[in-house]
């Protein structure tokens, strides 16, 4: 599903940010990156999704080299990605339902279309009803919700999420954890980047540690049980 090899990102500061990386995530894998902060793991993140390009190296997502897609095929390929960020990325002056919908706007989905998925994707956040609500009128839980209602109406393979509990208090960080959980147990592959050792240890999902762009700990490919499982 996600193959890194030997996978490097210098940025025109000449810093590296990620170094001879390999790493390997199976399809309907959860990963957990982990690390302190600058250690690589939103250049990495940003590298899935095409954000960011390799400096030298192979990254292959979803059977698609990314160093060498051409640009006008990167809006496909994007909507295969759910991403959700820890500041939410919301439009603060837009409702709920424009927020969740925007993606399916974007790739020109029918209207009506777009509202049966619009109200699907709130319903599976637990935020059903609240479609007209603006973002500044919910609470940082529910607004990390919408984000995630975002990331995953075009029901993409793989999401990918850069600390969405590092805003929230403990109970809230493991609602929000639990969602991921729950749409990984579906099939889709799931990264996320988080600092929180103690939230991760709850969840027996394969931890990597970065450290300096470098994989540091941790299986640079999938365990073997759950290949096994997987096939």
């Amino acid at each position: 599903m996600i193959r890194f090899d030997r996978v490097w990102k210098r940025y025109a500061n000449g810093r590296d940010a990620v170094s001879d990386l390999t790493l390997e995530v199976d399809r309907g894998e959860m990963v957990f990156l982990t690390g302190h902060s600058g250690a690589g793991k939103s250049t990495l993140l940003k590298l899935i999704a095409l954000i960011e390009r390799p400096s030298r190296g192979t990254l292959v997502v979803n059977g698609q080299q990314t160093g060498t897609l051409r640009r006008s095929k990167i809006p496909a390929f994007r909507r295969q990605i759910g991403v959700v960020f820890q500041d939410h990325k919301l439009l603060m002056d837009r409702p709920v339902y424009d927020n969740v919908a925007l993606p399916l706007v974007i790739a020109g989905v029918p209207e009506k279309e777009i509202g049966k998925r619009v109200r699907a994707s709130l319903d599976q956040v637990g935020l059903l009803g609240r479609e007209h609500s603006r973002p500044i009128e919910l609470s940082t839980g529910e607004q990390q919700r919408v984000g995630i209602a975002r990331a995953v109406i075009s029901k993409p393979p793989i999401l990918i999420a850069d600390e969405p509990t590092g805003n929230l208090d403990p109970d809230l960080a493991v609602e929000i954890m639990n969602l991921f959980r729950r749409f990984n147990e579906v099939g889709v592959t799931v990264v996320v980047a988080s600092h929180d050792v103690h939230l991760i240890e709850r969840y027996g999902a394969r931890r990597v540690v970065l450290e300096g762009g470098r994989i540091t700990s941790g299986n640079a490919e999938p365990d073997l049980p759950h290949m096994q499982a997987s096939t």
